[in-house]
């Protein structure tokens, strides 16, 4: 009888690669943002990304971070990968679930996080640790009770070629 498999991804590992390869679906030139929501006994429950809400074709809003207007910027259009995920969920409960996020969740997806019952958020990347926007989202979560922490990445490379 031969033994099991050493190899094989954790459940960190897996969670956050689908994640990884959720961001993959952003038409974001600048910021690809992959979630996976989780349910407690390991199963995916919703996926989603950064990109243009439904029916908004992402040819005729801007992808923009520094236009002069602000009418002509991204920021008012694009629904955030966290959002998209929670609003993806065809299930009726996400309470006790987890999301694994290629990027720590801004302050508005966080109160949506915390209304949908999410306790805790495994995250990819910080780079915006500083903004207010996070420091106000971390606030709000220590303030609740959801856990926080980053990703540890495993030892292992795996190369996707579609």
């Amino acid at each position: 009888m031969s033994e099991k498999r050493k190899d094989y991804l954790n459940w960190d590992e897996y969670f956050m690669g689908i994640a990884l390869l959720s961001a993959e679906r952003s038409k974001d030139p600048n910021t690809h943002v992959g979630a996976c929501i989780v349910g407690k006994d390991n199963k995916i429950l919703s996926v989603g990304y950064n990109g243009m809400p439904r029916g908004c074709s992402d040819d005729d809003f801007p992808w923009s971070r520094d236009a002069g207007d602000e009418l002509d910027n991204k920021y008012l259009y694009v629904c955030h990968a966290e959002l998209n995920a929670i609003l993806n969920y065809a299930g009726t409960d996400l309470k006790g679930a987890k999301i694994y996020t290629t990027l720590f969740p801004c302050n508005e997806c966080t109160k949506a996080l915390i209304q949908s019952g999410i306790t805790e958020i495994i995250y990819y990347c910080d780079k915006y640790a500083e903004s207010a926007s996070v420091i106000g989202a971390k606030r709000m979560m220590n303030a609740v009770g959801i856990k926080f922490r980053q990703y540890k990445s495993g030892s292992k490379d795996i190369e996707l070629k579609l």
